[in-house]
Formats: structure tokens, sequence, C-alpha cells
């Protein structure tokens, strides 16, 4: 089972917020979710991203791999 760290959308059209989730790579997107461990809005100005940094670690200590942007939210809140 591939796990990643992902985004997950929400909101309206145009108003989008994400939830970061932890969630099995076959799923798809906005489906179903191990575990939700954040969430970025970038509609804010600045935008507001809460990452609980202790789960990411320990998702990313069992192997979970985080996309590209969640990686970069990831550096900005120093859990990597």
């Amino acid at each position: 089972m591939a796990v990643k760290i992902r985004l997950r959308r929400m909101g309206a059209k145009k108003a989008p917020f994400y939830r970061v989730v932890v969630a099995d790579s076959r799923f798809p997107r906005d489906g179903r979710f191990i575990e939700e461990i954040g969430y970025y809005d970038p509609t804010k100005d600045p935008a507001v991203v809460k990452i609980d940094i202790e789960k990411a670690q320990k998702w990313i200590a069992n192997g979970a791999q985080p996309t590209d942007t969640v990686k970069a939210l990831l550096k900005k809140n120093g859990a990597l």
C-alpha cells in the first residue's frame, strides 16, 4: 500500500481550501483517506497553514510520501 500525504480540496467553487490528509495513493483526490493532519487556506492573505507536525513526522517515519505541494508546506512549518 503506497501511502501519500496530500491535499484534499474542499470549499465552494472559486473559493477552495484544502485539508492535508494521509491517504492510499490508489484512492481519488477527494475520496477516502486514513487521517487528517491539518489544513491549508490559500484564499486568506497571508495564506493560513495549520499542520500537526508530530503526526506528519510520524507518518513520514512510517514511509508516507508527501506530494510536492505538501512537502513545501511542511518545510515552511518546520516538519521536514
